[in-house]
């Protein structure tokens, strides 16, 4: 590689954990000490397939599971060559949920096992670090807005917390699990401080590939 590549950073975890927040601050922060950082949202509601994705989720249509979890899936594929573009160009990435809360969130519904779920999404770009911001869904139903979207149910937050238990244990990702419930800025503190040692220890590596 002619020059150094940005890095893939993920923030995962249950709704209202406090992912876009941690993102907004992270990428402020790397552009303040003169890195090339930007952020990326899933699902991305600005192209065709998301908006058809965001009236799903904000409950003005009704999809069948499985077509639901395949536009999650391609409104990621369609990213994939401004990710891999942007990335080779020297900027890091901060990815606020990616294809862990697809297969988590999918997996949680009735009749959906973890392999079906990730099927899709092989092969899109690796990330070099997940952070995992661990929260009791009890906790998260108590921050602000909780609720006004399909899956923001305490029952349907509790299944998708144990899908992502299992995910978690998928040694072939760098996950990071981090405690949620402490303050914004010691939250921050740690996610920088990873952040920073892995944007310099993949910086001469190729992309990889997810689930290969």
């Amino acid at each position: 590689m002619a020059c150094r590549r940005g890095a893939l950073i993920v923030l995962e975890g249950v709704d209202r954990a406090g992912k876009t927040t941690q993102c907004q601050k992270l990428v402020q922060t790397l552009r303040m000490s003169g890195k090339s950082a930007e952020m990326i949202r899933f699902p991305d509601r600005s192209t065709e397939i998301g908006e058809v994705i965001n009236a799903y989720l904000d409950k003005k249509s009704d999809l069948e599971d499985h077509t639901v979890h395949l536009l999650f899936s391609a409104n990621r594929w369609e990213k994939v060559p401004y990710i891999r573009r942007r990335l080779e160009q020297g900027v890091t990435l901060i990815v606020d949920r990616y294809a862990f809360s697809g297969v988590a969130f999918t997996s949680a519904k009735p009749g959906f096992s973890l392999e079906w779920c990730k099927n899709s999404d092989i092969g899109l770009p690796k990330p070099d670090l997940v952070f995992f911001l661990q929260l009791d869904p009890f906790s998260a139903a108590q921050r602000g807005e909780f609720g006004a979207e399909r899956y923001e149910t305490s029952d349907f937050q509790t299944a998708v917390q144990q899908r992502f238990d299992h995910l978690l244990l998928d040694a072939s990702i760098n996950w990071k699990v981090i405690d949620a419930s402490q303050s914004i800025e010691d939250l921050h503190s740690q996610i920088r401080s990873y952040s920073e040692d892995v944007m310099e220890l993949v910086a001469r590596q190729p992309i990889g590939e997810l689930w290969k």
